[in-house]
């Protein structure tokens, strides 16, 4: 409205879109809101209500496009105003995505953080002298380059760290905030998240090429003909990061964000995403859950981590599985006892501002006790009801070989190396070797190698050589006479299946190495594979030393394994 006319001078139809707009608009921020006071966890509680907010924000983006002229003169309609609806659409659909792990929602959120930055929507915020609208366009470029990262889109990530690294700069001169080294740390944090992969693939121009990691189709070796393995579907899965010191952006490590990807297919809209953007609209939801359901727990406490944990076991559908997942720094028992129990063993860390000085753990307690802090491998028990598949990356997950199978029911943990050799060792800033073999075995392989780049070319004849190592593993598990069942009650879900054989492959690869001389620096396993017929079997060491070979880097393995022990 301008300053001469009043409200009875305004046309009545205009005067009602301004009304309508208003109330769609508080109602959305309301609903928007109310999300954060919605229980983090279940799969029931959270949908009708992000439906009806969702249903609102849709309603609200469409009529602004509808009487964008009405509210532009009459309301005076900002276009700030516009992207910060764009925004919270983004924020939406990205919350879909952590609540039901389809990446197609992540595509989503895409579409409309990228139309932001397109239409120039947070353009004008730099000449308005008000810091609060400032850090929203600062906190969008936070929340669309964890969906770059997502989406694997690290030549835009790059771009928009170099963009927000300027925004930050012009409104800390500006504004004279106190948040400076706030976000700084953002920059630091994702420069170093972008700079984590310790393997550069590189074209002909030498330009790096990135790669998804996700699972494709043909990817997993098919079963064989006639093959009897479990029906089981893994259906949710806890990812856990609580490492001291490791690389992280938003709430994410890296060994979280390389393990849910490892959890999920490849979107296969990926590529025509962009092409939406002319005409931004909510899309509907897809219907077929193809990934399992995750929780993405990052330094939970112990109260926390059961919690979820119980809401996943309560709500695991038949004939389903959950998968566990420990990225996190090792607790150690303070004294031995006369009876080791399942709480005698130590292991990994929870939450807690108390007792950790410098990363490590202060005891202040009675040696008879136990640290409370601390996820035992007795706490898990009673999660032993139903199928549970464990994969514990720490430096102290050996506590977790004390299972003991009480229900009968599938249960397999995969168990990290508990050291590794010093230059190994000096990179578990950037992610563990053993999370970064069971994401993606051939960058792993090429890190332990101490290569650090490689062509494309070599890279594809190297991965079709893979896939023929895989499809042999698959065999050596499924034909063993001597292997716990477990394995192949497993052995039917696709996600379990490729994990499984990618830890026999780190299994083998780091007994061939001759860096990798002590018992503890090889992975392990509860129940114990049989070692001659999967992790020391002579097919897979031939073909370990064929990569090697093809890498020229066959002087770092052993040629007979055998004869060294």
């Amino acid at each position: 409205m301008t300053g001469a006319e009043t409200e009875d001078d305004i046309p009545l139809g205009e005067r009602k879109t301004v009304t309508d707009f208003c109330y769609l608009l508080d109602k959305s921020k309301q609903l928007f809101n109310g999300l954060r006071d919605l229980p983090q966890y279940g799969h029931k509680q959270w949908q009708s209500y992000f439906g009806r907010t969702f249903d609102v924000y849709t309603k609200l983006w469409k009529f602004q496009q509808q009487h964008r002229q009405v509210l532009d003169s009459r309301y005076g309609l900002k276009r700030w105003q516009i992207g910060e609806v764009a925004s919270k659409i983004g924020q939406l659909y990205y919350h879909y995505y952590l609540r039901t792990s389809e990446t197609s929602y992540l595509n989503e959120a895409f579409s409309f953080y990228s139309a932001i930055r397109q239409r120039s929507y947070y353009f004008q915020v730099n000449k308005e002298d008000r810091p609060e609208l400032v850090v929203k366009k600062l906190r969008y470029y936070a929340r669309y380059i964890v969906v770059c990262l997502l989406l694997n889109k690290m030549d835009l990530v790059k771009v928009l760290v170099k963009e927000l690294s300027e925004e930050i700069e012009d409104y800390t001169q500006r504004f004279n905030t106190e948040d400076q080294l706030e976000w700084n740390l953002v920059l630091q944090e994702v420069a170093a998240f972008v700079e984590a992969d310790p393997v550069m693939i590189l074209n002909d121009n030498n330009a790096v090429v990135v790669t998804s990691n996700r699972l494709q189709e043909g990817c997993v070796p098919p079963l064989e003909q006639g093959m009897v393995v479990g029906q089981l579907i893994l259906a949710d899965a806890l990812i856990i990061g609580n490492c001291n010191n490791q690389v992280k952006f938003s709430e994410l490590t890296i060994d979280m964000f390389r393990m849910l990807q490892a959890l999920e297919r490849e979107p296969v809209n990926l590529a025509t995403q962009t092409s939406k953007q002319g005409t931004l609209e909510p899309n509907e939801k897809p219907a077929k859950r193809e990934n399992p359901h995750k929780y993405l727990l990052y330094k939970p406490t112990f109260s926390q981590l059961f919690t979820f944990l119980s809401a996943s076991f309560k709500e695991l559908p038949a004939n389903s599985v959950l998968l566990v997942y420990l990225s996190a720094t090792g607790v150690f028992p303070t004294g031995r006892s006369d009876y080791e129990g399942p709480y005698d063993f130590g292991g990994v860390l929870t939450n807690t501002n108390r007792d950790v000085v410098n990363g490590e753990m202060v005891q202040k307690r009675n040696q008879a006790q136990k640290e409370m802090h601390c996820l035992h491998p007795g706490d898990l028990f009673p999660f032993t009801r139903k199928p549970l598949f464990v994969i514990v990356d720490s430096s102290n997950s050996t506590a977790y070989k004390n299972f003991t199978n009480l229900f009968g029911q599938p249960l397999v943990c995969l168990l990290s190396p508990t050291i590794y050799p010093k230059s190994v060792q000096d990179q578990s800033q950037c992610g563990s070797l053993f999370t970064l073999f069971l994401y993606c075995p051939l960058l792993a392989f090429f890190s332990v190698c101490g290569l650090n780049s490689v062509r494309r070319g070599l890279w594809e004849r190297a991965q079709e050589l893979l896939r023929k190592v895989y499809r042999d593993i698959g065999q050596m598990i499924t034909r063993s006479r001597t292997i716990d069942q477990a394995f192949l009650q497993f052995f039917g879900d696709e996600f379990l299946r490729l994990l499984l054989i990618r830890f026999v492959f780190c299994s083998a690869a780091l007994r061939l190495h001759k860096l990798f001389r002590e018992s503890r620096s090889f992975p392990e396993s509860y129940p114990e594979l049989p070692k001659q017929d999967t992790v020391e079997s002579s097919v897979l060491q031939k073909h370990i030393l064929e990569l090697a070979t093809m890498l020229d880097v066959q002087s770092l393995f052993w040629d007979d394994s055998l004869e060294t022990y």
